[in-house]
């Protein structure tokens, strides 16, 4: 007869080990499992150690908590000009409510991909589109974000990657910047010519300012100089006309031995200048006699 106990007892192992494999759930951090009881919703398994009931209890989702990315494919989207392009974007998210975001979307990548990226950029223009990606990526996140609430999904931020308008678009905005810096060349250019040419102006104002003064000194000094030449000579006079005072004595005045020099040296002028003849005035008698007291009383002294 044969003995079956080993048998059951390894049958009972087998079961057992089945059982506990089925009842212990180990979650990782960070992530979450949606378990099931029957079919209908139970509870949420946090990161660690935890037990099920066999063949009652089921895990439906296993929800990551981390930040997540998902790339939106290019999309055709017309502006508020009526230009196509091709737009595609990057979406970062976090699942905050794990229950919402597994029973209230069927498939949530898919249903991120297909946000209001044509309704935002439906209402810009191309060049505002292009222009302020930063206020467009801000408008998205919020209307992605409005539309994602019910799902238990928190978007954090989304990027626009790549705006590709038609060829002729590309090829016009290419000949509207080349003449855009066309401009601004000559602008920048005239602005220089203009500063240069004040410059210059200025350097012209300053350097007839430092001329006129340099003019004022030398006139002033020159007044200074002629002045104190006038000055000498008339001490010297003064002097000469004190000596002559002194050598006539008190009986005759020195203003007569004066007259009579200046007389002489006019008369010296006259007849240097002459070529034939010289006319004497008739007071050249007098002033000869007086001459010649003079020396008389000269002689006497």
């Amino acid at each position: 007869m044969i003995d079956i106990t080993p048998l059951v007892f390894f049958g009972v192992a087998i079961i057992v080990v089945i059982v506990l494999m089925r009842t212990i759930r180990i979650v990782p951090q960070k992530q979450v499992k949606i378990i099931e009881r029957l079919g209908k919703y139970h509870r949420t398994a946090e990161a660690g150690l935890n037990t099920i009931v066999p063949f009652l209890d089921s895990v439906r989702e296993t929800i990551d908590l981390r930040e997540q990315i998902t790339k939106i494919e290019p999309q055709s989207v017309i502006t508020r000009d009526n230009v196509t392009m091709e737009v595609d974007a990057v979406i970062y998210f976090l699942i905050a409510d794990p229950v919402r975001a597994t029973y209230e979307v069927q498939n949530l990548r898919w249903g991120l991909e297909q946000t209001a990226l044509r309704n935002v950029i439906g209402q810009l223009d191309l060049d505002h589109t292009l222009a302020s990606r930063d206020t467009t990526n801000q408008q998205l996140r919020a209307a992605l974000d409005t539309a994602t609430q019910q799902w238990g999904v928190k978007v954090m931020r989304i990027e626009l990657k790549n705006i590709t308008p038609p060829e002729e678009i590309r090829l016009t905005m290419e000949k509207q910047m080349t003449a855009e810096r066309t401009r601004r060349a000559v602008v920048t250019t005239a602005e220089g010519e203009k500063a240069a040419a004040i410059l210059r102006a200025e350097g012209a104002k300053q350097s007839a300012i430092v001329s006129a003064e340099g003019a004022k000194q030398s006139a002033i000094l020159s007044a200074e100089g002629q002045a104190e030449a006038r000055l000498r000579v008339a001490q010297a006079e003064a002097q000469a006309i004190q000596m002559v005072a002194q050598a006539l004595g008190a009986k005759e005045s020195p203003a007569q031995y004066l007259i009579a020099q200046k007389y002489l040296e006019s008369l010296g002028s006259i007849a240097a200048n002459a070529q034939k003849l010289v006319f004497l005035p008739y007071e050249a008698s007098g002033v000869m006699a007086s001459l010649g007291g003079i020396k008389e009383l000269l002689q006497a002294k």
